[in-house]
């Protein structure tokens, strides 16, 4: 990845949206469903775009949502909808116009009161609270946002009963039918006037804050977090958690700071991503820069993105930790101070994440569930309490409560940042001081992820490819031990292959949205060796796709077509 020379600056007034125009465009494109990057596409966690580009504009958001309505109906999940969106300059109008097609269906709606913003773990642990021992008259809900992405974007993605993030097979037939819906006009999509719809008998007020804040203690030692009286620091980055923060501190009495409570659609107080862009990242060294100058202030610090679903950790011994040496930490903590979990539980990680949870996995005992990238492949385990923790690479993680029970089964950052204040309340090390001790029985891994280029043809290859397809034998001078193309957890294909030698691994996915593959890579050794791994990843891959590298079946990054 190229970094950009202004990366980790502020951001300057000529880096801010036109939050007027990109409204205005939300309500007057009209997307076109023949162009395929204008019609509805879910992703990992929902649909995204901007409506600059006609990806994410009123036609979408109504054609998902009569969509959600129809499977709603089609599987007799009758009970009320959870809704809830973040401070992204789109999502307030998504909002409104889901809640106009939800009402025309006579779907009992949830709206937050005093029209707060709400997290997306907040949104699949009101699911769980509310379903908890019902058959019949389940729940389900809707996030109106794109995470951490950049503040042009809007994103909408459906949690189903269970609480997390929908599987591939509800989002194929939402996706499918919202296009049938864009290609016929929207006729039998059916709206109401907003004023209406939020006046409608169907339309509650649910208090999101109160119920999930006063739950805490029963997923976090909030009161040694307490007792200790250790500083802690937050910054919501903008995000739909800045008035959780302050609740959190009053209701535990705990010596907490939020040190920016801005909310502003512009994001305009963030420090440039890698790449110049505004980005809410709290994994990324450059978007968390005011936090990471604060470090000494604290005896630690967190930030969570834009819906606070993930996570990033400041310690004054290190820094911001890498979410890999942070999901580390946490595993060995838990799975050592929670007695009341049951013997048997085991930790939940993705196929590219550090195999360092590998080696603190087998010192513990436990069982390792690796699956294909996406938190949804972890729900069924926290909701049946077979996974005491689920984590991923990219700062996602979410853990059962104290007593063994679910918790949330989504990405929930904020319990994840109040879980490294109960560690160094408890431990009297921060984590990064935690994960050294780590390094010091395990060995010190050296993890990156970067991107080749790819075109079209060449990543349907890579998402189809085959253990056969990999000719080499060693890999950075170690014999190749296995190549996996299905995870080893649920057999689920990984959609691309895992290349595992004794002392490094690669991995190769394409990306969703670039015409590129990215190489997930770490070594056990050293840095130099790290990068051998990351040459010959991209030589065996590369010749691989070989065949189709003259294809040419898409616009290059950067180019429109």
């Amino acid at each position: 990845m190229k970094i950009s020379p202004r990366a980790g600056q502020p951001a300057q007034y000529s880096d801010l949206i036109e939050v007027t125009r990109l409204i205005n465009d939300y309500y007057s494109g009209q997307p076109n469903p023949e162009i395929p990057e204008q019609r509805v596409a879910f992703g990992t966690s929902g649909h995204r775009g901007s409506s600059f580009d006609l990806s994410f504009n009123e036609g979408h958001i109504l054609a998902i949502t009569q969509a959600i309505c129809l499977y709603r109906r089609e599987n007799g999940i009758d009970g009320p909808l959870f809704l809830g969106i973040d401070t992204h300059a789109l999502s307030r109008s998504a909002q409104k116009t889901a809640l106009e097609a939800l009402s025309a269906n006579g779907v009992d709606v949830m709206l937050a009161e005093r029209d707060n913003y709400t997290p997306t773990p907040v949104i699949s642990h009101a699911i769980l609270v509310y379903n908890r021992g019902r058959t019949t008259g389940l729940s389900d809900g809707i996030v109106v946002t794109p995470s951490h992405n950049p503040p042009e974007f809007g994103g909408f993605k459906y949690n189903p009963p269970h609480g997390g993030p929908a599987e591939e097979k509800i989002t194929s037939w939402i996706q499918a039918k919202a296009n049938e819906f864009l290609e016929i006009g929207l006729k039998g999509v059916e709206t109401m006037r907003f004023a209406t719809a939020l006046s409608a008998s169907t339309t509650h007020r649910h208090d999101y804050l109160t119920s999930y804040v006063e739950d805490l203690e029963n997923v976090i030692d909030m009161e040694a977090i307490r007792a200790s009286g250790i500083s802690l620091g937050v910054d919501p980055l903008g995000g739909a958690g800045v008035h959780y923060w302050r609740p959190i501190a009053e209701r535990y009495r705990l010596n907490l700071k939020v040190v920016n409570d801005v909310i502003d659609p512009t994001f305009r107080f963030m420090t440039l991503d890698w790449d110049g862009k505004i980005r809410m990242d709290p994994s990324s060294s450059y978007a968390m820069q005011s936090l990471i100058g604060m470090k000494d202030n604290f005896d630690v610090s967190f930030a969570c993105d834009t819906d606070h679903d993930r996570h990033g950790i400041v310690t004054k011994s290190s820094g911001l930790l890498q979410p890999n040496h942070y999901l580390a930490v946490c595993i060995h903590y838990l799975f050592t101070n929670r007695p009341e979990w049951k013997t048997d539980t085991a930790v939940g990680k993705t196929v590219v994440s550090s195999s360092m949870i590998d080696r603190v996995t087998a010192r513990l005992g436990r069982k390792l569930y690796e699956v294909p990238v996406g938190f949804k492949y972890f729900v069924q385990g926290l909701l049946d309490g077979d996974l005491g923790f689920a984590g991923e690479e990219s700062a996602g993680a979410s853990f059962l409560r104290r007593d063994g029970l679910a918790w949330t089964t989504d990405k929930d950052g904020i319990v994840a940042a109040l879980l490294a204040a109960e560690i160094t309340a408890k431990t009297k090390k921060d984590p990064g001081e935690l994960y050294a001790d780590l390094t010091e029985e395990f060995g010190n891994p050296f993890y990156d992820r970067t991107d080749a280029p790819a075109n079209n043809e060449q990543k349907k290859m890579l998402q189809t490819i085959s253990a056969e397809n990999i000719l080499s034998t060693d890999l950075a001078g170690d014999k190749i031990q296995s190549i996996l193309t299905k995870s080893p957890g649920d057999g689920n294909p990984i959609g691309g292959v895992k290349v595992i030698a004794e002392n490094g691994w690669f991995a190769a996915r394409p990306s969703g949205t670039e015409q590129i593959y990215k190489i997930y890579a770490e070594s056990f050794q050293d840095s130099a060796h790290l990068a051998r791994i990351q040459a010959e990843a991209e030589t065996i891959v590369g010749a691989v796709l070989t065949p189709a590298s003259e294809a040419d079946t898409g616009p290059k990054i950067g180019e429109t077509k």
